[in-house]
């Protein structure tokens, strides 16, 4: 994408009014108006999904089409990806959508405890370099902010072609004393989980075509450990 259509993008991103941007130096001063109070800009009381990484938001507007009865907030640092999943909200009239613009290291910062119910990590960066471990969205200090938010039975879902972040994020839940609930390295040869395989973004499309299998993980968080 050119710089010019980044801008123009950027500015549009303006106008939505369920898009919120907030630097470090604002959460610190003044914290986030909706944080514990997400039901309010939603209007209901259903439950809040998150999806981390969310990049244009395909997961994020997918799972809103399919599920009316939940609410869904996109989390990326990058605007220009937000756009598209920004328009997609708008031309389908989706009010059960929202995202943030921010680092994922700040996300404590937006949601107050037992607010979250899911949280879905979709294809996120493995990080193969040992020097970016804790980069990893499944690292624990990641999964620590998590449960500062995500109710005591809420759930985490973790969808990879990475082979690396798969095993990776097994040890975690097994160091950790998290709870595993399905744990799959090869979702579509096996039958069931239909919600899961429901939803297909841009590259795990690519990753099938190309042969690679598709990883899904499923777990709860060990709020004593976490």
């Amino acid at each position: 994408m050119g710089r010019k259509k980044k801008l123009q993008h950027f500015a549009e991103n303006l106008t939505f009014d369920n898009l919120f941007q907030f630097r470090f130096e604002q959460l610190a001063a003044t914290g986030f108006p909706l944080k514990s109070q997400w039901k309010d800009f939603f209007g209901n009381n259903y439950p809040i999904v998150l999806e981390l990484g969310c990049g244009k938001g395909e997961y994020t507007i997918g799972l809103a089409r399919n599920y009316p009865d939940m609410n869904y907030i996109g989390i990326d640092i990058k605007g220009a990806r937000l756009w598209r999943g920004l328009k997609d909200a708008q031309k389908d009239q989706l009010r059960n959508v929202a995202f943030i613009r921010t680092r994922i290291e700040l996300i404590e910062h937006f949601f107050g405890e037992g607010e979250i119910s899911e949280i879905w990590i979709t294809f996120p960066d493995p990080q193969p370099q040992f020097s970016r471990i804790r980069k990893r969205l499944t690292h624990q200090r990641f999964l620590e902010r998590y449960a500062s938010f995500l109710k005591t039975d809420g759930i985490i879902h973790l969808k990879t072609d990475s082979q690396l972040l798969y095993d990776y994020t097994l040890e975690v839940i097994r160091e950790n004393g998290h709870k595993l609930l399905v744990a799959k390295d090869d979702l579509y040869s096996e039958e069931g989980e239909d919600v899961v395989k429901r939803i297909r973004t841009f590259y795990e499309q690519k990753w099938l075509a190309l042969g690679i299998p598709i990883k899904y993980i499923r777990f709860a968080l060990s709020h004593e450990q976490a």
